[in-house]
């Protein structure tokens, strides 16, 4: 899929991200994630901003996202969330940005999208200062072999309506990108993964 379709795509989306509610699972999962990000926080493909709320105090945020309409919802919800935010709309697959200058890099629900997600983690990894944290918050490929099958005959499909792959697995891609990985948790039926990470 073209960069300018995809970004239709997720435009279209973009009311639907801002205004539907998280089943509670997912608001544990981020919420255990994110009390990890401290100092500088670089997100990608912040979307609408749902994880906003659940950040420390004091971080400060430089979210960026492909999708102006997107941004727009997540301005909004920084608004709210009393969060300190730089926005950059941009393409993370070619963002030029300083290397080593973020305490922490986070991604959830992103990496789907990506047609180089390895490229983007071997980027997140340089972004990120020497000691610092990558988080990730990710589905792919259930650990569950059956689903995993269906996964694999959907995938086409998924990717033509909503814009991402369900098929990749996170954790190898994580260690291939060259990730110091400290602990990782499944969720979703095996689909999901909570990864915590060091560049």
């Amino acid at each position: 899929m073209a960069k300018r379709p995809k970004t239709a795509v997720f435009d279209k989306q973009a009311r639907k991200y801002a205004v539907k509610r998280e089943a509670a699972l997912m608001v544990d999962w981020r919420s255990r994630l994110l009390k990890a990000a401290e100092g500088r926080v670089l997100e990608l493909a912040v979307g609408a901003g749902v994880n906003f709320p659940y950040y420390p105090s004091g971080v400060k945020v430089t979210a960026v996202d492909f999708s102006t309409a997107m941004l727009e919802h997540a301005k909004q919800a920084a608004a709210s969330s009393n969060l300190e935010v730089q926005f950059i709309c941009g393409d993370i697959e070619s963002l030029a940005l300083p290397e080593q200058s973020f305490d922490t890099v986070v991604s959830t629900l992103s990496l789907c999208a990506y047609d180089q997600p390895l490229a983007v983690l071997r980027r997140m990894r340089r972004w990120c200062r020497p000691g610092g944290r990558i988080l990730l918050l990710e589905h792919g490929k259930s650990t569950n072999p059956p689903l995993a099958l269906l996964q694999k005959a959907a995938d086409p499909l998924l990717y033509r309506m909503l814009g991402c792959h369900h098929t990749r697995d996170i954790g190898a891609l994580a260690r291939e990108a060259g990730l110091q990985v400290e602990r990782t948790e499944r969720c979703w039926l095996g689909m999901g993964s909570l990864i915590w990470a060091r560049p």
